[in-house]
Parts: C-alpha cells; sequence; structure tokens
C-alpha cells in the first residue's frame, strides 16, 4: 500500500533559468558581421560574458571589431591570438572590452587564471573566443555566439550566426533585436 502523497507548498524558484530562445541570422559580408557587433554592443553592459565560437576565419574577431565600435572604446580591436587577452578602455562612460583569445590555451579557468577574468567581469565586457570549456564557470549568465561558414575551399562569405542567451539576465532581453 502506497502512503499518501506529501502535502505540497508553493513551488520554488528554480536557480538556474532556462536559456532564451535562440536567435538565428545569416550575415553575408564582413560589413554585417560588424554592424551585428555593433547591434549586439547595444544589449550589452559591465558583467557581461560572451563567448564566441565557430571556425578559424569565421568572423569572431570582425564581429567584436563591431562590439568594440558599438561600446566606443579605444584602440584597434585585433585578434589577441599571440597576447591572450586585449583590454580596450572606453572613450565615455561605457564599460572597457576584454578581448581573450583562448585559442592556445587547452586548459579551462585555472590556465586563464592569470587574466584575472574574474576580476575584470563586474565592470566589464568580456569577450572570450574560443571560450567554451574554459571560461563558463565565470558566471551562469552568459551569452554564446556561434558562427558557421562553409568550409573547404570557398569564397563563400555567408555565416549563420546563433546566439544563445544563457542564464537569467538573458531571460528578459530582447536578443531579437539582433535579427534585424
Amino acid at each position: 500500500m502506497e502512503a499518501p502523497a506529501a502535502a505540497q507548498g508553493p513551488a520554488e524558484p528554480s536557480r538556474a533559468a532556462e536559456p532564451a530562445p535562440d536567435v538565428e541570422i545569416t550575415v553575408t559580408s564582413p560589413e554585417q558581421m560588424r554592424e551585428l557587433g555593433r547591434r549586439l554592443a547595444g544589449l550589452l553592459r559591465a558583467g557581461d560574458l560572451v563567448m564566441l565560437s565557430g571556425e578559424l576565419g569565421a568572423g569572431k574577431t570582425t564581429l567584436t571589431r563591431g562590439l568594440g565600435e558599438g561600446l566606443d572604446v579605444r584602440g584597434a580591436v585585433t585578434s589577441p591570438t599571440f597576447v591572450i587577452a586585449r583590454v580596450h578602455p572606453p572613450l565615455g562612460d561605457g564599460p572597457p572590452l576584454v578581448h581573450v583569445d583562448a585559442y592556445r590555451l587547452s586548459g579551462g579557468l585555472d590556465e586563464m587564471e592569470d587574466l584575472d577574468l574574474d576580476v575584470s567581469l563586474p565592470d566589464s565586457v568580456i569577450v572570450v573566443e574560443w571560450g567554451e570549456g574554459k571560461v563558463e564557470e565565470l558566471t551562469e549568465d552568459r551569452l554564446r555566439v556561434r558562427i558557421d561558414r562553409a568550409v573547404g575551399d570557398t569564397t563563400d562569405e555567408v555565416r549563420h550566426v546563433t546566439v544563445t542567451g544563457l542564464g537569467e539576465r538573458w531571460t528578459t532581453a530582447d536578443v531579437g533585436v539582433l535579427a534585424g
């Protein structure tokens, strides 16, 4: 014989918010990728982590260049592959942009500890290329941007960008504005 079910009180809110719906965008030129970065900058604020993934040459740095323009930061945004990270201070009242390229790093957040990303995060926008599996521990609230392109011997400029907001911060943000 089964015991009667215990009385249930109000459901406790979940600590981890459901991911926001993916936004899919087709980009057909480097200038459109930069424009996407400028639009994305309008959604970002200090404390935001953006993880970029995609094949070599997909447009991660081009997107970040547009992001830097939209955030109005100092200095040319170039690939930080060999220096690992660059900090671009704001020219106005906005947050600094910390641009990290984790391509050459094989470990997780421990290997990146010297970059002090956890210290920079509250006051900066941090963009990490090749960050999957390496920086998720920084915060539950992050924006994942995947850029897919044709591979092989092709001059095809078309990119398919998928933007996914993770964590409570992104459940109310209108990421759909990035689509156009």
